[in-house]
């Protein structure tokens, strides 16, 4: 029930001020919480009280607040990914131990592709995609093999709202990129993100071939080796397929 002049509920606000951490900081200032969140400082200064009270958030030194411990701890128990990063591990370690490079896991939410997880190590090139962090799909190659490997309705839906906030790539590139990942069996991005690096991507497809995750490392342009690269993802993603109970 709504109970506040914008009409938002107790959850709705929550979920605001739960979701205003941005993935790169650990802790903010609660004015600024409050800021990020479109609340007023009572309103946040009140209901950072009750999640601390409940270990959700936690209240950090010099005035700060931070996600707590039982949030992480929720957000793991049976969450959907779990079964996922479990049953990809072993053949992201693989790849890894051969590649000496970053090897990303995600999943469409949205229009957007968000990583599960990632594996790297020093020395690897630079990576963007982090841990619980997002990329629109159309500029991540993890993206582009996920809507690339939906069913039909959805990627027009997706084309049909697509807007680029940069203003360089309209719906019908999107859709040639997608047409060509689906042809090819895999996406890749030359210095899209990062000018140095070249993201390449596969499907972890279920019974339908529709694609419940990616699985894709991150290159340097120097050491692309696309004959080599695409093929033992292609075989690690059907050995995580196969690890899936429930596909």
């Amino acid at each position: 029930m709504a109970n506040s002049p914008s009409g938002d509920s107790v959850v709705d606000r929550i979920v605001r001020l739960i979701s205003a951490f941005p993935q790169d900081i650990g802790a903010l200032q609660l004015s600024d919480l409050a800021q990020r969140a479109g609340l007023p400082l009572t309103t946040t200064h009140r209901l950072v009280g009750q999640l601390a009270a409940h270990g959700l958030l936690e209240a950090a030194p010099g005035g700060m607040v931070r996600p707590g411990v039982r949030l992480w701890e929720l957000a793991n128990r049976t969450s959907p990914t779990l079964a996922l990063r479990q049953a990809a591990m072993p053949f992201m370690e693989d790849i890894q131990q051969v590649l000496h490079q970053n090897v990303n896991l995600a999943v469409l939410d949205g229009w957007e592709a968000l990583f599960v997880e990632r594996l790297s190590r020093r020395g690897s090139v630079a990576n963007r995609a982090q841990v619980a962090g997002r990329m629109p799909v159309h500029i991540s190659s993890a993206g582009l093999a996920l809507m690339a490997h939906q069913d039909k309705a959805a990627q027009e839906e997706y084309l049909r709202g697509f807007t680029d906030p940069d203003g360089k790539v309209g719906p019908d590139a999107v859709r040639a990129l997608l047409a060509e990942t689906s042809h090819q069996g895999f996406a890749q991005l030359k210095g899209v993100v990062d000018p140095d690096t070249w993201g390449i991507a596969v499907p972890v497809l279920n019974r339908r071939q529709r694609a419940v995750a990616s699985l894709g490392v991150v290159v340097p342009l120097r050491e692309m080796r696309l004959q080599a690269l695409v093929p033992a993802l292609q075989t690690a993603a059907r050995g995580i397929a196969r690890q899936m109970a429930d596909f």
